[in-house]
């Protein structure tokens, strides 16, 4: 038996999208009521702050780097070792990291170290923190 509804992959049937006269049906609806207790707990600085550090930790290389790094301060000539990438590409990646504050470097001579950035990870602990905190 054929039926014009869509299947998911994993072969579900999908429920039909459902349209604007069936949204609006009065009897059915539930009324909106505003949450006036919300709060907006980020300003722009924040929110682009958090962004920039998930988008840095979004990179499978970059959190391999943030793996090694967390064992300990290590130079840039250790982490080339755990990759298959040329030395620019390896710099770009904890360039990044650097710029969103995950990681921080010193340099001495020739050799630059790294480590993780404790201040970012306690604000990255605090937000997942205050998030899982919401009620369910």
């Amino acid at each position: 038996m054929m039926t014009n509804m869509p299947y998911s992959d994993s072969g579900e049937e999908m429920r039909k999208p459902v349209t604007k006269a069936e949204a609006i049906n009065a009897d059915e609806a539930e009324p909106c009521t505003p949450n006036l207790n919300l709060l907006m707990r980020f300003g722009q600085t924040e929110t682009e702050q958090f962004a920039a550090v998930f988008k840095a930790l979004g990179n499978p290389v970059r959190l391999k780097m943030i793996d090694l790094i967390s064992q300990g301060r290590i130079c840039s000539c250790d982490i080339e070792r755990y990759f298959d990438l040329t030395q620019p590409t390896i710099s770009h990646h904890l360039k990044v990291l650097r710029d969103a504050g995950v990681v921080q470097a010193e340099a001495r001579g020739v050799w630059v170290f790294y480590e993780l950035n404790p201040s970012t990870l306690m604000a990255l602990e605090d937000l997942l923190r205050m998030t899982t905190r919401a009620k369910r």
